[in-house]
């Protein structure tokens, strides 16, 4: 059930129309009360008011609006890429240098793969890729809670695309399923991460385990160091496990405390969704440098279309060494040095705020350059002043399909989740 597209509305320029809300429109249309209540029916009522207590800069008060044009650039370009993923060319490149445990496909597809995006007019720029992008299931309440804060919003936008989440992510986890065990029952999924209750996102973790009990499948949220693989089964709190999706940041599952859903993984005993074979294909930030550089894609044979939206919308992205590190430094403005296989925010650094300490860290370390891409705004109210805050916007993708669109404001040099007056945001498409 993949999100559908209607007709560009009857506005001279839609485009203009999305700034105009962007940059004037402050009031709040985030009903907040909604937003508990719905929250309390999933997690009782003392959770949700914990997460309402507890987190603050987890939900902003308004939405971001986006052209319908650029929501489907944002598609085009998550299309080109999977289409270029699928090759045999892509995949003989990009696992040439992938550790064992991500050479070989399980069969799933990988839950909740994110495309996170700067916007730049028509032309968007991607700046991430994960195969394990959270706030998924806040996001879709989240959008349900919002209610038109003017007689112009309520007259332009479209209705949230978060109605048949529930329904797509139930369809989501059961495909992954049976891609690696066919006609098999679907029996007990874990929720697997490091100490999870003590996560950021840990009411995430509680809202998905609340869906899957709610469709009769059970679930549990574990920390990873409490699996045990033996006698070909992964066991949880005495029980075994036939599915984990896993929301580990260990992505190749390195880790001594993973040993056991290692094991079990290499041995196919459950199925892991996300896992290590998706993350090298996709995640991976190095596999940004071949899709952002021409010839790669023509040795490749990529169709010239193809070719074309890659590189209008993939910035330039190099791995940072020895012998282009003087250039980089010299020209630093202009970059943003990432870890290759890092993820959030972590140790990312616009490369005008870098020290030379930290840049003796980057070349030492395995970093990536990305070509800085600026973000938008979006104005909102806060304090009764109006401020101006950064924004992305995250496609949640699944087998090719578009599950739910979001967006993330903030400041600072990246998202945080702690700003006040920023959080994630409902998208509406003008």
């Amino acid at each position: 059930m993949p999100i559908t597209t209607r007709p560009t509305p009857p506005f001279p320029d839609a485009s203009h129309m999305a700034e105009l809300f962007n940059s004037g429109l402050a009031c709040v249309s985030l009903d907040r009360d909604n937003l508990e209540r719905m929250l309390a029916a999933q997690l009782g009522t003392t959770a949700a008011a914990a997460l309402a207590r507890h987190y603050p800069g987890l939900f902003s008060n308004v939405a971001l609006f986006l052209p319908t044009a650029e929501f489907r650039a944002m598609q085009e370009l998550v299309d080109a890429i999977e289409s270029v993923a699928a090759t045999p060319a892509y995949h003989r490149a990009v696992l040439a240098d992938a550790p064992a445990i991500a050479q070989t496909d399980p069969g799933p597809a990988g839950v909740f793969m994110g495309y996170d995006f700067h916007r730049d007019g028509a032309t968007p720029k991607l700046i991430e890729i994960n195969t394990n992008a959270g706030g998924a299931f806040l996001n879709a309440a989240l959008q349900r809670a919002q209610q038109p804060c003017c007689a112009e919003m309520a007259a332009v936008l479209w209705p949230p695309v978060a109605d048949e989440f529930e329904a797509r992510v139930l369809a989501m986890f059961r495909e992954e399923w049976s891609r690696q065990r066919e006609q098999q029952v679907l029996r007990r999924i874990a929720i697997v991460d490091d100490q999870p209750e003590q996560q950021f996102l840990f009411p995430e973790f509680q809202l998905a385990q609340q869906q899957f009990l709610h469709h009769g499948i059970d679930a549990v949220i574990a920390d990873a160091a409490a699996l045990d693989f033996h006698d070909g089964k992964l066991m949880f709190d005495g029980k075994p496990v036939d599915l984990v999706y896993n929301r580990l940041t260990d992505f190749l599952l390195e880790a001594p405390a993973h040993r056991a859903l290692r094991d079990a993984y290499e041995a196919r005993a459950v199925v892991v969704t996300p896992h290590p074979h998706a993350y090298a294909l996709f995640a991976d930030k190095r596999n940004l440098i071949r899709l952002s550089n021409r010839a790669q894609l023509s040795q490749w044979a990529v169709p010239d279309d193809v070719q074309s939206t890659l590189l209008q919308s993939i910035p330039t992205t190099l791995a940072v060494n020895a012998g282009n590190a003087d250039k980089l430094w010299a020209a630093r403005k202009q970059w943003f040095f990432k870890p290759a296989r890092g993820y959030g925010s972590k140790a990312t650094y616009r490369g005008d705020k870098l020290t030379r300490g930290t840049w003796a860290t980057i070349i030492a370390g395995d970093y990536v350059a990305q070509a800085f891409a600026p973000p938008s705004e979006r104005v909102v109210s806060n304090e009764d002043m109006s401020v101006a805050l950064k924004t992305d916007v995250r496609l949640y993708r699944y087998a090719g399909r578009t599950l739910l669109v979001a967006a993330r404001l903030y400041q600072g040099q990246t998202t945080n989740m702690r700003t006040p007056g920023g959080g994630f945001a409902p998208v509406f498409l003008t």
